[in-house]
């Protein structure tokens, strides 16, 4: 089988490629290439603004996993057209070729901060999704244009994912549990916003196994699905993120804690892609934090401007 990974040398791709070619997958790659190339030297990466992609370019997948677009809320609220187009438009063009093209299916990585703020609610894929910030606002439309697409002979999944955090080459400090790793190391101190609201938080890892099992469903499974590894409170994270890191370190890690409001607040139930995708989640917070200290060496200058995403995106001329 043949896939293609849109915007598949980020953070999520890096991992996800090479985890493809060990299930025997054919993989290709498609990405501007904003944070380098970090991939298998066997994967094909072509460079190419996928808006550029035409229906020829797209023939001979079978499936497509959509991988492109801003990837956080500081990234769509520095630059909010841009969000808006890549995150809601471009997954519905690309889509819109891929079916031309006689693509199989087409797996859209969307995110839990489609929900907003649930005031501590468990939320299935029929919860209300009522974000009011670009970013899940984005991310939804995006969605909804993508399954509009959905037929018998094009299936279409939308993974709707927690916070990713863990160990890729091509590596981000600017996600929660690797924001905290990296302080605890540096500077044996934890600070916490605020300890109360709610995140569903997933292992890179997991997050790989999910799209293989997307990959493997049967084609008459189409439509949303929630993938997170677990739920947690940011200070419970902290908690265990802290534990970890004194037992690894020998280091005494401190706390600061404050209580600034944060109007994203969200835990999910995974038991649809459970059900349906065969989806299992393996990996907690400390699988997290023990992924990311095995590779301690790797990091080098934990203030690499490559490591963030938002500081690279504002280097980057439009």
């Amino acid at each position: 089988m043949k896939i293609l990974l849109a915007g598949g040398a980020g953070y999520i791709g890096s991992v996800l490629a090479p985890v493809l070619i060990d299930h025997g997958y054919d993989v290709e790659v498609i990405d501007l290439l904003w944070f380098g190339n970090h991939l298998p030297k066997e994967v094909k990466v072509i460079k190419k603004e996928l808006f550029e992609c035409k229906k020829e370019d797209l023939i001979g997948y079978d499936q497509v996993i959509f991988l492109a677009g801003l990837s956080n809320d500081p990234m769509a609220e520095f630059n909010p057209a841009k969000n808006f187009i890549d995150n809601g438009a471009l997954p519905s063009y690309l889509a819109y070729k891929a079916k031309k093209a006689g693509v199989k299916r087409f797996i859209y990585a969307s995110s839990c901060s489609v929900y907003g703020y649930t005031v501590d609610k468990l939320y299935d894929e029929e919860s209300p999704a009522i974000s009011n910030y670009p970013y899940g606002i984005s991310k939804l439309q995006g969605e909804r244009g993508v399954l509009q697409m959905q037929d018998e002979n094009f299936s279409v999944i939308a993974l709707r994912q927690g916070t990713i955090c863990g160990f890729s080459p091509r590596m981000r400090f600017d996600l929660i549990v690797n924001t905290m790793f990296k302080a605890a190391f540096l500077d044996k101190t934890i600070t916490v916003n605020n300890p109360s609201i709610w995140r569903p938080v997933y292992d890179i890892r997991d997050a790989a196994n999910a799209f293989v099992r997307a990959i493997q469903a049967n084609y008459s499974i189409n439509g949303v699905f929630n993938v997170t590894s677990d739920n947690y409170t940011v200070g419970q994270v902290a908690d265990l993120v802290k534990h970890e890191m004194e037992k690894k370190t020998g280091n005494k890690i401190t706390l600061d804690i404050k209580n600034i409001q944060d109007f994203r607040n969200y835990k999910v139930t995974v038991d649809k892609a459970k059900t349906y995708l065969g989806f299992q989640p393996l990996y907690t917070i400390k699988g997290i934090v023990d992924h990311l200290f095995d590779h301690i060496h790797y990091f080098g200058d934990f203030e690499n401007d490559e490591f963030y995403n938002l500081r690279t995106f504002k280097n980057i001329q439009f």
